[in-house]
């Protein structure tokens, strides 16, 4: 099958067309766009057109749309699986939510994978994957919390995504590893996306919400 994902989880806007045959067309994102300002709605439906006509398909060719559904931003959540409902929508593809830290942490060249979404507030959103077994499931924490959970375990692993980048000296004085400045593994790739979607179940368009993991910061007032 043909798989069309997307992941706006961060500032960073990814792509991905992972053909039937197994060949992948990306568009991934400098790493160096994760510190930049979000531009989700103006980059998204050109990434997509583009891994597209790469891949020598048309929008009715994706048989499953895949998206990242966080934890992450806000604003680019919404845009990302609104984007993702409306092809599924349109062009009567299957739709399959994935985790944005599964994402990232499939990334991840390391047995013990921490993927590290910065949360604002000085927070982050983690997890940590043995493999592709999650052994810690998401959650909103300071980073001294994913330190102090790493040395309560003995364990060293490596970290990587914007949380890591922003929070690097607390996780490296805390014994975790982080990848190098600059790495493609901070990214969150929508060919991992992708990859993970084809072993998904696919979701009624409707049923596809972001997994914020705590409140918005933004509260309507009385």
């Amino acid at each position: 099958m043909n798989v069309l994902g997307m992941d706006t989880s961060t500032a960073a806007t990814s792509a991905c067309l992972l053909r039937a045959d197994g060949e992948a067309f990306e568009v991934v994102p400098a790493a160096e766009s994760l510190a930049g300002p979000p531009s989700h709605a103006r980059e998204l439906m050109p990434a997509l057109a583009d891994v597209l006509d790469r891949a020598g398909l048309d929008w009715p060719d994706a048989d499953v749309i895949a998206v990242g559904t966080g934890p992450g931003t806000f604003t680019g959540l919404r845009i990302g699986i609104a984007t993702a409902r409306a092809l599924a929508h349109a062009h009567g593809a299957g739709l399959r939510p994935v985790s944005s830290l599964a994402a990232l942490a499939a990334g991840i060249d390391a047995e013990l994978r921490l993927p590290v979404l910065d949360a604002r507030r000085g927070e982050v959103f983690a997890a940590l994957y043995r493999g592709e077994e999650q052994v810690w499931a998401p959650w909103a924490t300071p980073p001294a919390g994913v330190v102090e959970r790493l040395k309560a375990e003995r364990l060293t692993a490596l970290a990587a995504g914007d949380g890591s980048v922003r929070f690097r000296d607390v996780l490296e004085a805390g014994g975790a590893r982080v990848a190098p400045e600059g790495s493609v593994a901070h990214v969150v790739r929508a060919l991992h996306v992708c990859r993970l979607a084809r072993a998904a179940p696919a979701v009624a368009p409707e049923a596809v919400l972001p997994n914020y993991l705590r409140l918005p910061d933004a509260k309507p007032q009385r």
